[in-house]
């Protein structure tokens, strides 16, 4: 049997210090997972069941400093946000998994940006539709180079920073998560089977806010390679 189209190429992320990568199969992403950012959002940041949305294998971009990579400023929109996050690749799956085993789950950790289009969010909210068109697009997931656990540890505190032009945008720590890792996992897989291969972007601190063309962002996370993107 053969197919009738080209296959897509697989999505897979490098891994740091090898030449070893990581194949992607699904992308989740948490909503207002920092208090702060909560607030921003106009949002209660009482500790309320998480929720999640996904993004597409297409939209991630590898973009690791030096070098980075390029962001184009995306189609229908002219309210384009930037979200520095943690990201978590999953080494297995299942069902139901528990807090105390929720870590042996993790393979390692990135740098990633969650790229909003605002405004179609925003219009998609207020009509009462889906809003992954303001998620799910083309470049809106970059990514750096993953870290595997037994060199980055468990994660649960850290600085995590978005520069844009060399100005701090978004300032937090890891241990400022309204749903920590093992919980984000547990709760996660109560909805979905998880799988190896999935990753999942954690959330963003406060700060985060419009990008024009020209911009360099470069995102970091302590003990992770850091990522830069440029909007062209």
């Amino acid at each position: 049997m053969t197919h009738v189209i080209k296959a897509p190429d697989p999505v897979a992320i490098p891994v740091a210090g090898t030449d070893d990568t990581f194949p992607v199969h699904r992308v989740f992403c948490v909503g207002r997972n920092y208090a702060e950012h909560a607030r921003e959002m106009g949002h209660d940041p009482d500790r309320e069941p998480p929720f999640f949305f996904e993004k597409h294998t297409s939209s991630l971009v590898f973009a690791p400093m030096p070098d980075g990579a390029d962001f184009p400023y995306p189609q229908k929109s002219s309210d384009v946000h930037h979200e520095i996050e943690l990201v978590v690749a999953l080494s297995k799956g299942g069902n139901d998994i528990s807090l105390e085993s929720a870590y042996d789950h993790v393979w390692g950790y990135a740098v990633g940006l969650d790229m909003t289009r605002r405004d179609l969010q925003g219009a998609a909210k207020k009509a009462g539709r889906p809003w992954e068109i303001g998620k799910s697009f083309d470049h809106a997931g970059p990514i750096g180079l993953l870290h595997p656990i037994s060199e980055a540890g468990h994660m649960s505190e850290g600085h995590i920073r978005l520069d844009v032009n060399g100005e701090t945008r978004q300032d937090g720590n890891l241990n400022e998560l309204i749903w920590n890792i093992p919980e984000t996992i547990s709760y996660l897989s109560g909805l979905f089977t998880l799988q190896a291969g999935d990753l999942i972007y954690t959330g963003t601190p406060a700060g985060v806010g419009p990008v024009v063309k020209g911009d360099i962002l470069q995102g970091h996370v302590e003990g992770l390679s850091s990522i830069q993107i440029t909007v062209t």
